[in-house]
């Protein structure tokens, strides 16, 4: 799986301070910054690379893990062929460090939150040997998933929005067919993606409002870079174990550790 990691901030990036909150109600200890929400628009000026810190961290998971589930394919001859065995992806964890976790700003500085996106390239996910790879995707509101079909069968995607007034997208795609698009204009956590053909495939996408965001690889490592400086509520969230959040204090041209721990409930 090909990590998401935030994007680079650089001296072209736009900010601007707000006048008022917007969103949920911080807490007390981020009342000086900003709630993301709906409204924010970039202005006019340039942020300053000296001033651009990073928070980087680790996902644990305590305890012994659920064990990962075999999955019969072989309703499907061009599934049951494919190399290797298929196995869920719910929790993956090696040697103790959780994978496919979403991390994304919650709230922070106000000139964080108005920062736009420098890419406009979709995030790729692939249908190969009848699972969707990778199993978990992060992207910037506005930015569009391309769904490619690898496989020798016909697959379908099923995107299942959260959010109410959000379309839906129900397409089918032949054998090593055309990639299809689907763009996502509002934040959202943990999209449900099915294949309607092959019950067992399933993904996630996230939808951030900033393009501070990644995905834990598989050693449930994370790294955001080009925060301006200030304190921050990061947010971690896994399909099945949920939200965590930790507020962390971002200096210029510094790290700031932020590790995480699920443990099964």
């Amino acid at each position: 799986m090909r990590r998401m990691s935030g994007l680079m901030v650089v001296a072209a990036f736009w900010g601007v301070a707000l006048s008022g909150l917007v969103g949920c109600k911080p807490s007390d200890a981020v009342k000086q910054g900003a709630v993301l929400g709906k409204g924010f628009k970039p202005a006019s000026t340039p942020l300053d690379p000296a001033t651009l810190g990073t928070v980087s961290g680790t996902v644990h998971f305590a305890g012994k893990p659920p064990a990962r589930i075999r999955i019969d394919m072989s309703q499907d001859p061009a599934c049951s062929l494919a190399p290797g065995d298929n196995y869920s992806e719910q929790y993956v964890v090696h040697e103790g460090k959780l994978a496919n976790v979403y991390v994304t700003i919650k709230s922070g500085p106000a000139v964080a939150l108005t920062v736009p996106s420098i890419s406009t390239a979709p995030v790729v996910i692939d249908q190969v040997g009848c699972r969707y790879t990778p199993h978990v995707v992060a992207l910037m509101r506005g930015g569009s998933v391309e769904f490619r079909n690898s496989d020798a069968t016909m697959h379908n995607i099923h995107t299942m929005p959260v959010l109410v007034g959000e379309k839906e997208a129900d397409v089918s795609q032949g054998p090593k067919g055309a990639p299809q698009w689907v763009r996502f204009k509002d934040p959202e956590v943990m999209v449900p993606v099915r294949c309607n053909n092959h019950p067992w495939m399933n993904a996630f996408i996230n939808v951030a409002d900033t393009p501070f965001f990644a995905v834990t690889d598989t050693g449930g490592h994370f790294e955001i870079k080009g925060l301006p400086a200030g304190t921050y509520v990061i947010s971690v969230v896994h399909e099945k174990l949920g939200e965590q959040t930790m507020q962390v204090t971002v200096k210029p041209m510094a790290t700031q550790k932020a590790d995480f721990t699920y443990a099964m409930k």
